[in-house]
C-alpha cells in the first residue's frame, strides 16, 4: 500500500472517530455476539432453520437486522473511551434488566421463548445505549444551541410522551412495577436538568430504537399485547429509556465528582 493509500485510510478513519479502542470495542462486540450464540445455540439453530434452499440467499437475507448490527457497530467503535464509555455499559445493563423485567412481568411484551426476561436479550440495551450516546454526541455538534427553543421542546415531548403512556400500560396499572415505571418517568420528566440534551437523547433513542422495535415486532421476537408492529409507545419509550439512562449517569458521576473523568461522563 503506498503512502497516499495510506494517509487516505487513515483520515477516513479519523472522520469516523476510530481509535486504537474502537478495534477493542469491535472485538468484545464479537465476542459478545460468538458468547450468546453459543450458549443459546438452540435459538441460533431454530433461525438458521427457517433458511429455505429453494429461495435464494439475497431474497432471504435479513437486511434490517443486518442494517441495524452495522450502523451500531459503526456508532459503538465511534471516538470510544473505555473510561467514559464504561459507566454507560454498566447503566445500561442494569436498566435493560430493570425494564425487559416489567414489561415481561407484566405482559406488556412477551418473548416468543415464553423468558421473563430471556437473559440473552439484556446484552442489548450498553450497545444501543453506547449507540445513541454517539448519536447524542453528532446532533449535539450539529444543532442549534438555542436553550429557550429546547426548553419548549421538552415540555411538549416530554408530557406528550406521559399522555401516550398512561393509556398503553392502563392494563397493568394494579402492577406494582407498572406503578414503579410510572413514578420513574413522573419524577424524570418534571425534574429536567438540560433541557437540550434530554430533548437530543429522546430523539436519538426513539430513532434507534424505531428500527430495533420494527424488527423485533415484524419477526415475531417479541409481541407487544397491542399487537402493534410496532406500537408508538414502544418506540417512544426507548428515547424515554435513553433519558433514564443518561440521568442515571449523572447520578452516578455525582459520587464520583472528585474523579477526572467524571466531566466527561455527564458530557
Amino acid at each position: 500500500m503506498s503512502e497516499v493509500s495510506r494517509n487516505t485510510h487513515r483520515k477516513f478513519f479519523k472522520r469516523l472517530g476510530w481509535n486504537k479502542t474502537s478495534y477493542t470495542f469491535l472485538s468484545v462486540f464479537i465476542l459478545l455476539l460468538f458468547l450468546i450464540g453459543y450458549i443459546w445455540w438452540p435459538l441460533v439453530e431454530e433461525y438458521l432453520s427457517t433458511y429455505d434452499h429453494s429461495i435464494s440467499f439475497w431474497r432471504q437475507m435479513d437486511y434490517l437486522l443486518l442494517g441495524n448490527f452495522l450502523v451500531m457497530t459503526l456508532l459503538i467503535m465511534s471516538n470510544a473511551n473505555i473510561r467514559k464509555d464504561l459507566p454507560i455499559v454498566f447503566i445500561g445493563l442494569a436498566g435493560g434488566l430493570v425494564i425487559e423485567g416489567w414489561g415481561t412481568q407484566t405482559s406488556i411484551w412477551t418473548y416468543y421463548t415464553n423468558e421473563r426476561p430471556p437473559l440473552w436479550i439484556i446484552p442489548a440495551w450498553p450497545i444501543a445505549s453506547l449507540a445513541i450516546d454517539r448519536l447524542v454526541r453528532l446532533l449535539h455538534a450539529h444543532l442549534p444551541q438555542s436553550a429557550s427553543a429546547f426548553k419548549t421542546l421538552y415540555w411538549v415531548i416530554f408530557p406528550a410522551f406521559g399522555a401516550l403512556m398512561l393509556p398503553f400500560i392502563w392494563p397493568t396499572l394494579n402492577k406494582s412495577l407498572t406503578l414503579l415505571a410510572l413514578l420513574a418517568c413522573a419524577l424524570i420528566i418534571a425534574s429536567p436538568t438540560d433541557h437540550r440534551l434530554a430533548v437530543l437523547t429522546f430523539v436519538a433513542g426513539s430513532g434507534l430504537g424505531y428500527f430495533l422495535e420494527l424488527w423485533g415486532t415484524t419477526r415475531a421476537c417479541w409481541t407487544y399485547y397491542t399487537q402493534q408492529t410496532p406500537p408508538l409507545f414502544a418506540v417512544l419509550a426507548h428515547g424515554m429509556a435513553a433519558v433514564a439512562f443518561w440521568r442515571g449517569k449523572k447520578i452516578l458521576a455525582q459520587f464520583y465528582k472528585n474523579k477526572p473523568f467524571t466531566q466527561e461522563m455527564i458530557r
